[in-house]
């Protein structure tokens, strides 16, 4: 196997996410003004991010008028040798709220990984849970070390060029 194995690139963007209880959220408002922050996540059977969201977050009013979102995970910077060259995943995706009997078997899953607060915010009314779903993206391991993906399975197409 070698360095630029497809398999084993995509097994480590996969750690990489894996490593990571939160992710680094994106999203844009209807005049086209970024918002980011983070929230914490899991993956649902697909390997579909799952967040759950207020309605006093900006994020929730954006995916709810435009289903798109950027994810970011990267290397701790203390981890890096260089901090320009941190290693990253970066995807694109498609957002749909999340309503019907899937919900609370996630809100469940939730529940066991965040412990009670997550018991607290369902008792709120304002709260929603969100599934993005990764069109495309990106993993950067440094400088001219980066490769398209596409999926939730974070699959490598082919070493980025220009």
């Amino acid at each position: 196997m070698t360095e630029t194995d497809p398999v084993e690139l995509q097994r480590q963007a996969r750690a990489l996410r894996d490593r990571h209880r939160t992710l680094l959220l994106a999203t844009a408002d209807g005049e086209g003004h970024p918002e980011i922050s983070y929230a914490p996540y899991l993956l649902d059977e697909e390997e579909c991010f799952c967040i759950y969201l207020s309605e006093l977050a900006a994020h929730t009013r954006n995916l709810l008028a435009r289903p798109r979102a950027g994810v970011l995970f990267i290397q701790p910077e203390e981890e890096a040798r260089n901090p320009f060259a941190r290693e990253r995943l970066v995807l694109h995706c498609r957002a749909e709220e999340l309503a019907g009997e899937g919900r609370e078997t996630l809100l469940d899953r939730m529940e066991r990984a965040f412990g009670e607060t997550v018991s607290l915010l369902r008792s709120l009314p304002d709260f929603h849970l969100f599934r993005l779903r990764v069109e495309t993206g990106s993993y950067v391991q440094g400088f001219g070390r980066a490769w398209s993906l596409k999926g939730n399975r974070l699959e490598i197409l082919e070493l980025r060029r220009g």
